[in-house]
């Protein structure tokens, strides 16, 4: 089978996106493990399917580099917001599914993309760290001298501590300087740092929010580049119209077989 594929990337966040608004596409795992592989298939974090879903723009159905369809992807969803435009659908706000509920994603300048994430309810606190959920699961710990980081070795002890190890979790290192946070991401599925994960750098933004309440907007640097994170503070547990806000570009299209 010949697949006509697109190569995405936002921040050094890279993704195989295949557009499968007929259906035609149907991957299993050890397919999906294979293209995202960086020596023997394409290479990526993660692989999106862009399907015809009725009452949305797109659906939007995220794998992790593992070949196993994962939780939601903020990194991702911009990216298909892009190659959505790219495929002709014009529009300047879209509402698309995935697999934590509606999301809305609006085009924005210099080739920005915003995407709405889903509201938090809950900062769970565990041993000095922080816990939260961004669409999905976040770990967020502070530490100092990040760039000397061993993020792989620190961030998989983490995942695979008993508490974690059954369902996983995204582990992410936050240094805080006086106008930005610096945030670094092991991530869960890829198991391996990545270069930015956008629901990481939206749960480190929330856990580092500056105001008492109302409007925060914080800038983060990854090491693939730089994004912002806007949002409503309503206490130190519930947070609303939290938007994700950051470029997304197409790298290359091709075919393959497999």
């Amino acid at each position: 089978m010949t697949i006509q594929f697109y190569k995405y990337q936002v921040t050094g966040n890279d993704f195989v996106i295949i557009d499968n608004r007929d259906g035609a596409i149907q991957l299993h795992t050890k397919q999906i493990k294979h293209l995202c592989d960086r020596r023997f298939g394409i290479g990526a974090d993660g692989l999106m399917l862009l399907n015809t879903k009725a009452g949305y723009d797109f659906e939007m159905k995220y794998y992790n580099a593992d070949g196993n369809e994962s939780s939601m992807c903020g990194n991702g969803g911009r990216c298909l917001t892009r190659f959505a435009y790219d495929m002709g659908i014009h529009k300047t706000t879209y509402h698309f599914l995935a697999t934590d509920g509606d999301h809305d994603a609006e085009m924005g300048e210099h080739g920005w993309i915003r995407l709405k994430m889903k509201d938090v309810n809950e900062v769970k606190e565990y041993h000095g760290d922080a816990i939260l959920n961004t669409g999905s699961p976040h770990y967020i710990k502070t530490v100092q001298d990040i760039m000397e980081l061993d993020v792989f070795q620190e961030g998989r002890d983490i995942r695979n501590s008993k508490d974690f190890a059954a369902e996983g979790i995204n582990v992410n290192f936050v240094e805080q300087e006086s106008k930005y946070i610096v945030v670094r991401t092991y991530e869960r599925g890829v198991e391996d740092e990545t270069y930015s994960c956008g629901t990481g750098v939206t749960a480190a933004a929330i856990v580092f929010a500056h105001n008492e309440k109302g409007f925060n907007r914080v800038e983060v640097k990854t090491k693939g580049g730089n994004l912002a994170v806007e949002f409503e503070k309503l206490s130190d547990q519930q947070f609303r119209n939290i938007w994700l806000c950051g470029p997304a570009e197409f790298v290359y299209q091709g075919n393959i077989n497999i």
